[in-house]
């Protein structure tokens, strides 16, 4: 069979997922609405696997939600190791990349659509996983990486899942108590992120009512949790 658009550069790790996700009995690469839904499970829930941020599916979500149950799986790399080859196919070396992923960053796919959590039968699934990522000394590659261009990331490891499925669920990221205030440097102090993703968590958690702005101490915001 030919592969899609949607297949042609995708990564084992995403394809591994949605086959995982979508169950034996489900179907991938389907039709819906007019959009390509990564798969469907036997009884009907949509399943898309995204990687990064999650406003270019906004729209597609909306649609799809309004057939039915979605649900986002968004794959967390925990630990990572990167191999390089060469272009004969050799492996040059092999490393672990020293940087670890957290459920924390799922706010960075949120920012650009924080109103997904919103939306009634949308859930939002942390994958926690290990991944190989496979590069090519090809000179295809962006400066950054010294022309060294990423081929493929393959899953080696599930950790575990985070599953957020109405906004209070997102109340699992505030480490305070009920009317304690705090800005979002005690925030990324308190639980170890770095200070503009505490900005984004933040930023989406006050789209979806978990936490409200409730003043101003010099140039940063006072929030506090909307715990009842």
């Amino acid at each position: 069979m030919p592969e899609s658009i949607g297949t042609r550069y995708e990564y084992d790790l995403h394809r591994d997922l949605k086959y995982a996700y979508a169950g034996r009995r489900g179907r991938t690469e389907t039709t819906l609405a007019g959009f390509v839904a990564d798969g469907i499970t036997e009884k009907g829930e949509v399943i898309e696997i995204q990687t990064g941020s999650f406003g270019p599916i906004r729209k597609k979500v909306e649609i799809f939600a309004a057939q039915g149950k979605v649900k986002i799986v968004y794959p967390v790399i925990l630990t990572k190791y990167i191999e390089v080859f060469g272009v004969d196919g050799k492996r040059l070396y092999r490393r672990k990349s020293p940087r670890k992923g957290s459920p924390w960053d799922i706010f960075d796919a949120l920012v650009h659509a924080s109103e997904l959590p919103l939306i009634p039968g949308v859930t939002v699934e942390l994958a926690l996983v290990d991944a190989d990522e496979i590069r090519f000394k090809d000179g295809k590659g962006s400066r950054w990486r010294r022309g060294i261009s990423v081929r493929n990331r393959l899953m080696t490891a599930f950790h575990r899942r985070i599953r957020l499925k109405k906004p209070a669920d997102y109340f699992r990221f505030i480490p305070f108590k009920k009317d304690e205030k705090f800005t979002s440097a005690l925030l990324g102090k308190k639980t170890g992120i770095d200070v503009n993703l505490a900005r984004k968590t933040l930023y989406v958690l006050t789209k979806i009512g978990i936490v409200e702005k409730t003043g101003k101490l010099r140039n940063a915001y006072i929030y506090r949790a909307n715990i009842k």
